[in-house]
């Protein structure tokens, strides 16, 4: 009797393409997209969490998304395997930078959707409602870099409702990057912590804020100003910035604490219940540690506190002051 034995029959060949939910070709398109975008160099920990909360497995501070996007389709899948990852991180890896593609850019969407309407349909003019933000408040306090704030001048963008016109009418035909885009990105998705980087904003709350507002008008001064600011106080400081202090002339200092308190006028127009509040607060006695705690930043903090303390007793104001961060 001959037995016969059965051959197996070969498996087909596996290719990273066929265990994938993408394609060689849709992660070409996804990858030349994402070159261009502000978040290419966020670690992909963070920008996993708009996935509903999944994280990116591998962690180290290189796991950002321009780590990868130099690498083809099969080169992404031979990295992952070699780093002992299954094939279905190659799919997270692309939806990771599809949704914060979206994101990156969800002011398109919804400008698309308000092309044909008024000032008041703009969707980040409603939002600036919606926050309490004053839509007249002049482009010129923000913390903007230098560049962005003379392109608004050229593009005659003086308020932030023109900015959100601005954005509206540029759509499309003018590619912004930098911090335009990213405090358009935030007007869009209300994203605090960038707002409260280009606005006198405080996470978690509404309106515009006097502390906030004083304290980016001091961030906005030179480096060597801003240190020689500190060493009046008596603050103690690093060597470096001891160096660049003793580069500042008393004259300088004078006009910068002139510069700093016009722009802090200029806010109080804009968050007047706030400054009366933090005034009041003041006039009560009360620790103005807690008051300019929210800044997290002890050496801009306590030269804020100079400037919004009482001109009448400004002397022993800031002896205390002073005492106190010294403990």
């Amino acid at each position: 009797m001959i037995t016969s034995i059965p051959i197996p029959k070969p498996r087909p060949k596996t290719t990273p393409e066929s265990s994938c939910r993408y394609t060689a070709r849709q992660w070409d398109e996804i990858r030349r997209a994402f070159y261009s975008s502000i978040l290419a160099d966020t670690p992909l920990s963070s920008l996993s969490k708009n996935l509903e909360g999944v994280e990116w497995p591998i962690q180290g501070p290189g796991e950002i998304p321009s780590a990868y996007l130099e690498l083809s389709f099969q080169e992404l899948h031979e990295h992952l395997a070699l780093r002992g990852q299954p094939p279905g991180v190659a799919d997270f890896l692309m939806d990771i930078l599809q949704e914060t593609m979206d994101f990156d850019n969800p002011f398109g969407d919804m400008i698309n959707q308000a092309q044909s309407s008024g000032e008041g349909q703009n969707p980040l003019v409603r939002n600036l409602a919606k926050l309490n933000i004053p839509a007249e408040f002049p482009v010129a306090l923000t913390a903007l870099s230098a560049e962005t704030l003379l392109f608004c001048r050229l593009e005659h963008i003086a308020t932030l409702e023109q900015f959100a016109l601005a954005a509206q009418r540029m759509a499309g035909s003018v590619i912004v990057g930098g911090d335009f885009r990213a405090l358009l990105n935030a007007l869009s998705c209300i994203d605090e912590r960038v707002l409260a980087r280009y606005l006198p904003y405080r996470v978690g709350s509404t309106g515009l804020h006097y502390i906030e507002g004083v304290a980016h008008a001091i961030r906005a001064l030179p480096a060597p100003v801003q240190a020689a600011l500190a060493r009046r106080l008596g603050l103690a400081l690093p060597a470096a910035s001891l160096d660049m202090a003793r580069s500042v002339s008393l004259r300088q200092i004078e006009q910068a604490k002139l510069e700093i308190r016009v722009n802090a006028s200029a806010m109080r127009g804009f968050c007047e219940q706030d400054y009366e509040d933090v005034q009041n607060r003041i006039t009560k006695g009360e620790d103005i540690r807690e008051l300019v705690a929210v800044l997290g930043d002890h050496v801009t903090a306590a030269i804020v506190a100079d400037i919004i303390a009482p001109s009448a007793s400004r002397a022993g104001f800031l002896a205390r002051v002073l005492r106190w961060w010294r403990k």
